[in-house]
């Protein structure tokens, strides 16, 4: 692949989103102008079949596996879900030669050889396994939730999704030179 065909990719995944909640797929009552538009201008993914929970289709869309090849079969906080030999996508990029972020809900694994870092993401800023909100990590709701950033927890200050949101324009803004891949699990 040379320089100039090197494209930036941003993948950003909503948890808990039906297919027809957005405008670009008909919906006339909530309006959806930026996601309609990434989705016109962009790539946007409609022929596939998710799994019922989250973490799942996260393994399966990181690792391009079937879900149930990967071991991640639920959420769950704690140990190294997935096998350490896993090839993630951002592994690919990053061995590619693109800068490499993730920021939003990982729940694919908290403790090595899982954790964003571990899987070829150089900048992590994520929410560990199980739901925003769920134990044992309350009170961590959508709004000042404790979060991780590089192994450390820290307390973010607002909404979560502003946090993550954030984060990855200040990564854009920083690799705007370079080729990158940014993963913005919601």
């Amino acid at each position: 692949m040379n320089e100039k065909s090197r494209p930036n990719v941003v993948l950003i995944i909503t948890d808990d989103q039906g297919y027809g909640t957005v405008g670009v797929h008909g919906n006339d009552q909530v309006r959806t102008p930026y996601m309609d538009r990434l989705a016109n201008e962009g790539v946007a993914f409609d022929r596939f079949y998710g799994h019922p929970l989250c973490s799942p289709s996260r393994a399966a869309l990181m690792t391009g596996r079937y879900f149930y090849r990967t071991g991640i079969l639920h959420t769950s906080r704690g140990g190294a879900l997935m096998s350490g030999d896993e090839v993630t996508a951002a592994e690919l990029f990053r061995d590619a030669g693109y800068r490499t972020g993730i920021f939003g809900k990982w729940h694919l694994g908290d403790n090595y050889p899982m954790r964003p870092m571990d899987q070829g993401f150089e900048k992590a800023v994520w929410h560990k396994g199980g739901g925003i909100g769920q134990p044992p990590v309350r009170p961590n709701s959508y709004f000042d939730s404790l979060l991780w950033r590089e192994g450390e927890e820290f307390q973010a200050k607002g909404y979560c999704t502003d946090v993550f949101f954030d984060e990855a324009l200040a990564f854009i803004e920083e690799h705007q030179s370079e080729p990158f891949f940014i993963y913005i699990p919601t």
